[in-house]
Parts: C-alpha cells; sequence; structure tokens
C-alpha cells in the first residue's frame, strides 16, 4: 500500500513530501488511517541526529491517533471505526520476561520501535507516523476512548504514558506531595496527571511567566527556580519529584526538596552527565531514578484513566507544511504543549 507521508532524507535536512509503502493487513493487523500524529522532542533529536543512532530516510512520529480501516482475521482488540492509537513501539519479542510481564518496552532482544528501527526481522524498516496511514499488528495497537479528542490525545501516545508511568511506580495517590519540575510537553501532562491522582501538586520552574498556567492544568503552589529562599522554604517537603528538564540543571537542588525516603524520577534526558553528590541522596535515604515509557498494558490503562477524568494534552493542531518551523519552535519552548499534526495535510 502507497501512503502519503512526511521524510527527512539526511541529518538536518528538512521534512519533506514523500510516498512511502505499507505492507498489506495480515491475519493479526490493524490497518488505521491517521487523524493526527504528535511531535515529539525525541522527533527533533532523532531527524538532527543528534543521538547517534538516525537512520535515513526517516518518517518519525510515536504519537499516532487515528481511524481503524481493516483488520486481520484474527483480530478482536478493535474493529472497523474504532479511533485507535499506536505509541513508541510497534512490536517486540513477546517471550522474554520483560515482554511476558507487560514491560515491552525493556524487551531485551529490544522492541521494534515505530520509526528509526527495524520490525522485529532487523530487516523491514520502521515509519512512523507522520503520514496518512499505518499498518500495526493488533499487540501493540491501543484502545483509544471515544470521548477523547484525537488532536489531544495524539501526544498521550508518549507525553502522556512517559508521565503517567512513574507516577503509578511510586503510588501517586491523594494526599502526595508531588513536585513537577519545569513546565512543558511533559511537565504539563505530570500537573494534570498527579491532580487527577488525587495528589498535592507544585509545579517548579524558571520562568515565573508560567504560574498562571500551571494554576490552570492543577498546580496548587508554584516555585520559581531561581528564588534561593523559595527553594529554602520547600527542603524536605515532596514525597515525589517528576523531573522534566531536558536542559543541564543542578540534580542536588531539587533532591534537597525531598522527605526522607522520597524519590525524584528523572524523565527528561539531559544532554550532559549531571553530577550528584553521595550526601545528596544519603541524607534521608531519598531515591534517584529514571523511567522510559510505559508497556502495553500500561499504556491502555493511562488512555482509559484520561477519558476518565477528561484529560488530553494542550495542543496547537498544525498543517503538514508547518513541520520544519514548529521543530524550532519546540527547540524554542515556543508552544503551548504540543503540536499535533493533522494528517489530512500531508
Amino acid at each position: 500500500m502507497k501512503t502519503r507521508a512526511y521524510a527527512t532524507a539526511a541529518a538536518g535536512a528538512p521534512l519533506e513530501p514523500t510516498i512511502i509503502d505499507r505492507r498489506d493487513v495480515g491475519p493479526d493487523d490493524v490497518q488505521i488511517d491517521i487523524l493526527f500524529a504528535g511531535i515529539c522532542h525525541s522527533d527533533i533529536h532523532q531527524v538532527r541526529s543528534e543521538w547517534g543512532n538516525s537512520k535515513f530516510p526517516m518518517v518519525p512520529g510515536h504519537e499516532i491517533v487515528g481511524r481503524v480501516t481493516s483488520v486481520g482475521a484474527n483480530v478482536k482488540k478493535v474493529k472497523v471505526g474504532d479511533m485507535a492509537g499506536v505509541g513508541c513501539m510497534v512490536d517486540s519479542c513477546r517471550v522474554c520476561p520483560p515482554c511476558t510481564e507487560d514491560h515491552e518496552q525493556f524487551c531485551q532482544k529490544s522492541s521494534a520501535a515505530t520509526y528509526n528501527s527495524t520490525e522485529m526481522d532487523r530487516k523491514t524498516p520502521t515509519y512512523g507516523g507522520y503520514s496518512q496511514q499505518i499498518v500495526v499488528t493488533e499487540r501493540f495497537v491501543l484502545a483509544v476512548p471515544a470521548s477523547l479528542d484525537p488532536a489531544g490525545a495524539a501526544p498521550l501516545l508518549c507525553a502522556g504514558i512517559t508521565t503517567y508511568s512513574p507516577l503509578r511506580q511510586w503510588s501517586c495517590k491523594p494526599g502526595s506531595r508531588v513536585g513537577v519540575v519545569g513546565l512543558g510537553g511533559l511537565g504539563h501532562m505530570a500537573v494534570k496527571l498527579a491532580a487527577a491522582m488525587g495528589a498535592e501538586v507544585t509545579m517548579l520552574s524558571t520562568s515565573e511567566s508560567k504560574q498562571a498556567d500551571a494554576k490552570r492544568l492543577g498546580a496548587t503552589s508554584f516555585v520559581l527556580t531561581s528564588n534561593k529562599d523559595a527553594l529554602k522554604a520547600r527542603r524536605g517537603h515532596f514525597d515525589l519529584l517528576i523531573d522534566t528538564v531536558s536542559a543541564s540543571h543542578d540534580y542536588n537542588t531539587m533532591l534537597a526538596l525531598l522527605r526522607p525516603f522520597g524519590a525524584m524520577v528523572v524523565v527528561g534526558a539531559s544532554p550532559e552527565p549531571t553530577p550528584v553528590s553521595a550526601f545528596s541522596l544519603i541524607g534521608g535515604s531519598k531515591r534517584l531514578a529514571g523511567s522510559a515509557i510505559g508497556g502495553i498494558r500500561e499504556t491502555q490503562e493511562m488512555l482509559d484513566f484520561c477519558a476518565k477524568h477528561a484529560i488530553v494534552s494542550d495542543v496547537e493542531v498544525i498543517p503538514a507544511r508547518q513541520i520544519n518551523e514548529a521543530y524550532d519552535r519546540t527547540v524554542r519552548g515556543d508552544v503551548r504543549y504540543r503540536f499535533s499534526i493533522d494528517a489530512s495535510t500531508f
């Protein structure tokens, strides 16, 4: 099947219209007509070969929502006409311990990423959601609740699960004191989700101009991280910190804000190694952890939670011709808070 898409031919080259092939629908496959594809900062890193593992030509996109148009004979999860989504993975080995424990993102044979990867045959390249159609095996298709706006639901397939997973892992619940470091694409989802779980949410940001937005999203308080007195007043306050900042910053300052046995979970990827003093951890028996996306089961749980609480990402919908401009704006932080591409414009 031929389908329109946007691709880049080389590192740093602009994304341009192209035609790609999608496989025929097999007995276990689902074909989706894509409605919206979110722009994730990792798309930009990959397109610009900033992580050193980029393969070209590349069709980015792993935040995909659309409508099912064809299903194989064995498919039971979705039917034609349903809303469905595809996240960061399209397959895995399915038999290793992480896969059988519903953590396919940690497949010991490496899961098949939605783009800049290969299918599990290690030969067939994968192309992502900046396209009009996609064909994915049923096991890696998500059922998107009909109540969710598809444009705002698309970023849930990465930004949503990236922040939902650590909140669940560290038992965010009513009364938990949760601090969210950085108000961007990930941070705004962390605030919404933690607030919906009943937590007392504090936004920690370098930008005072985001205080009103933080409150609108569900934060009950705001701390300007350049204000040393404000930080000092919050020492030993938080049960959990979700650090979404992708720029270099001081982890030790943040760790001081945790209560004894509290945890700081890093989901933003700083480009440089970050020094951590042993005493920042020893004092108070604090935890410093990282978290990736979630497996398919947890991602479905997240979508159902978002439907129950009417949560989607705050998005700016753009046509495909604005993708390159949107990349530059994302790097500048000039978006509140994610771009969602109208796939009809591919």
